[in-house]
């Protein structure tokens, strides 16, 4: 079988387009191909494709996003977003992943392969951290500077605000359990974590936790809950098969623990700490750290690599997107971004369990 690739190499112009365009094979080289609708055509023989899918780095003070290319890792544009782009999500159908503009009300909607806007939906009041529930009935964001939990429901295309609970000071990050019966949220300046049933929307209950709770992982028995401390050097694990959930231990780690990325193993999370400049590695399974890695420059959200091989890092206080070989824990490239990235994503990704 001959190949067939969408996308001429050589030229470094024509390379930044040829990142978004997905590999192709046909059974006749002769035939012409036609590829996401574009009006030119660049065919090479090969076996198999150069180009990657691009990765998104959210750069929070400055409004816009960075698109990255994995193969020379240079910049190929920015995309301008509203005030404030913190955290993004894919949507159920892997078509568009959503930037959370926290500043300006808006959601930016990004198809994840081509890195084109595809629309903005306004009057999303505060949203800094978003998720959609597994069974994909619901769309949670939490206004981190406006304090309260929105419960959205989305019909594959559209969302519709069902209720706005208030919560306590400064909610951070989210995580929904597998049942898609419960959100849990942390609370960065009041020190709590917080549990809302989602098909009623009521407050189920509210515990205290260490200082300026982050982000949040539930394991995937659905026993346990990890809860990243900003304020502190250590995660907490939470027992949420009790009412209310309970502290059940705490793991050491670095000074500034706060965003998680599972290794896509279903036994391993990196925890980033922020301000000890390293990544830890936990084995959820005994909750023990079982590797540490350097991560200069204020290690903020994490992406690990569809082969488990990279770590992606928004390293916040540097305007960098660093990248770490997860075997060895080597640097082996920092990328010029914004100011302040924060979120980072790509859809050529590892499981996130």
């Amino acid at each position: 079988m001959n190949t067939v690739l969408i996308g001429k190499l050589n030229n470094s112009s024509l390379k930044k387009q040829c990142i978004y365009l997905k590999c192709e094979i046909v059974k006749n080289s002769s035939k012409v191909l036609s590829v996401l609708s574009l009006s030119f055509f660049f065919v090479i023989t090969g076996t198999a494709c150069a180009a990657g899918l691009p990765i998104f780095v959210l750069n929070s003070l400055d409004a816009n996003v960075s698109v990255i290319d994995p193969q020379d890792w240079s910049e190929i544009k920015k995309i301008p977003t509203g005030k404030e782009p913190h955290h993004l999500y894919l949507t159920p159908d892997e078509k568009s992943v959503i930037v959370a503009n926290a500043g300006s009300n808006s959601l930016t909607f990004i198809d994840p392969k081509t890195a084109n806007v595809q629309r903005v939906v306004k009057n999303t009041l505060d949203p800094y951290q978003l998720r959609f529930s597994p069974d994909m009935k619901w769309f949670v964001t939490v206004g981190n500077r406006l304090n309260h939990i929105d419960i959205y429901s989305w019909n594959g295309t559209d969302l519709t605000i069902i209720k706005r609970i208030p919560s306590d000071k400064t909610p951070s990050h989210l995580w929904i359990s597998a049942d898609s019966q419960t959100v849990y949220a942390t609370m960065q300046d009041s020190n709590e974590l917080v549990a809302v049933d989602l098909p009623t929307q009521t407050m189920k209950w509210r515990i205290k936790t260490g200082a300026l709770p982050a982000d949040v992982f539930g394991t995937p028995d659905g026993k346990s809950l990890l809860v990243g401390l900003t304020g502190g050097r250590e995660v907490q694990v939470f027992d949420i098969t009790k009412n209310p959930a309970q502290l059940s231990q705490a793991i050491a780690t670095g000074e500034g623990a706060h965003a998680f990325r599972a290794l896509g193993d279903s036994k391993h999370i990196f925890v980033s700490n922020r301000v000890s400049n390293t990544i830890s590695l936990i084995d959820y399974t005994t909750f023990k750290v079982v590797k540490e890695i350097n991560a200069p420059g204020g290690p903020d959200c994490m992406e690990v690599s569809a082969d488990q091989k990279k770590l992606f890092i928004s390293s916040r206080w540097i305007g960098k997107m660093s990248v770490v070989d997860i075997e060895t824990g080597k640097l082996l490239k920092q990328v010029k971004v914004g100011k302040s990235p924060h979120g980072i994503w790509t859809l050529e990704h590892a499981k996130r369990i």
